[in-house]
């Protein structure tokens, strides 16, 4: 089934607009005979990650679960809906996603020891606004054939012998965003916006395309080093609707930046519990679930992603990979400065490329 929706009085066009696109990405999941209730989720994560741990919710629960995936949107949906918005929780593909959510006033803090004794505090707002579910690492992607050195850290990426050899996507992608706001965190902003500068001297081209076209780049001869999620890496290595994807990840190898130091910068997918949803018991339950050992390994083996709760083992493909030795400091720190990250990129004009 899909939701039943209502649009709040004085609803502008474009809110209405974007109302009805929304509704046309819907997906709903099963619900068993004698259901014990629903919970609603809207969701930027796609349906083939999600939809396999909320059947597992409803067979272990009872509980129904109505399921509407956007790529964009959902924030300025679930505000436009108001106090008669049918959504329960928002699921989210990064930090800077939920941290909206929260800005524009759309969440509440949810109180549970369940949540608060599973995920570390570095992974969810110190006010439990929102929560991690799954982590991922922004890591180097370095040539097999022309990089020698296994080891790496984010402040080399600056250094002029990498001239012309770096491949990034935007700059403004809420990805890089995060990774310039964590050096923020740990340079200082001068220093940080000076090191931002080095990095776009150091581009081979002008940042454009996604993770996995800067992997293509580095398989192309285009450049040496490419930065990206690792999640990509799993996703090229078993694409088989695109198996030249394979090609590109098996010329790379996987550096983890400051692996020795202070450790490699984590982003998260994440979720947060609405402020008017209709079924806010049900929505609690649903995020606990998701951070069940069950769930938790289902979820990251899924999307070649990393747990949030300790003690449960990483998927063998990621793991052969290398070790990963997260950064330490919280996503809500990180978050705090991604503003004037965004702004550092476009002060030193990062997407025209290296020669403006």
């Amino acid at each position: 089934m899909t939701l039943h929706t209502r649009t709040p009085l004085g609803a502008s066009t474009l809110a209405l607009t974007l109302f009805a696109a929304v509704a046309t990405a819907s997906t709903a999941l099963p619900a068993p005979a004698q259901a014990a209730g629903e919970v609603n989720v809207y969701s930027f994560r796609q349906p083939k990650l999600i939809q396999p741990l909320l059947k597992a919710f409803t067979e272990q629960t009872g509980i129904k679960v109505n399921f509407i995936f956007a790529k964009k949107g959902l924030i300025e949906r679930v505000k436009a809906e108001g106090r008669n918005t049918p959504a329960d929780v928002l699921l989210t593909a990064d930090i800077a996603t939920v941290t909206q959510a929260v800005a524009e006033g759309i969440v509440q803090p949810v109180n549970s020891d369940v949540l608060t004794k599973r995920i570390p505090a570095s992974l969810r707002a110190a006010d439990n606004n929102w929560f991690g579910i799954t982590r991922r690492a922004r890591i180097v992607y370095a040539s097999k054939e022309r990089v020698k050195q296994d080891k790496i850290t984010y402040e080399e990426l600056a250094d002029p012998k990498w001239r012309g050899k770096i491949c990034t996507r935007s700059g403004q992608h809420v990805y890089n965003v995060a990774l310039f706001a964590s050096m923020v965190a740990h340079m200082g902003e001068e220093k940080a916006k000076a090191w931002l500068a080095g990095l776009k001297a150091n581009l081979a081209r002008k940042p454009s395309g996604n993770d996995r076209a800067q992997v293509k780049g580095v398989y192309a001869g285009e450049c040496d080093l490419a930065i990206g999620n690792t999640y990509y890496m799993g996703k090229m290595q078993t694409n088989t609707k695109q198996p030249e994807q394979k090609a590109w990840a098996k010329s790379v190898k996987v550096l983890f930046p400051n692996a020795e130091g202070r450790g490699t910068h984590v982003n998260i997918s994440g979720m947060a519990l609405t402020k008017h949803g209709p079924n806010r018991d049900n929505a609690i339950k649903l995020m606990e679930f998701l951070t069940s050992q069950a769930a938790q390994k289902l979820y990251a083996s899924t999307n070649f992603e990393y747990p949030v709760v300790a003690g449960v083992d990483v998927d063998p493909r990621v793991k052969s990979w290398g070790t990963l030795k997260p950064d330490p400091i919280t996503l809500d720190a990180i978050a705090k400065l991604r503003k004037r990250a965004s702004q550092m990129v476009d002060e030193i004009n990062y997407n025209a490329g290296p020669s403006s």
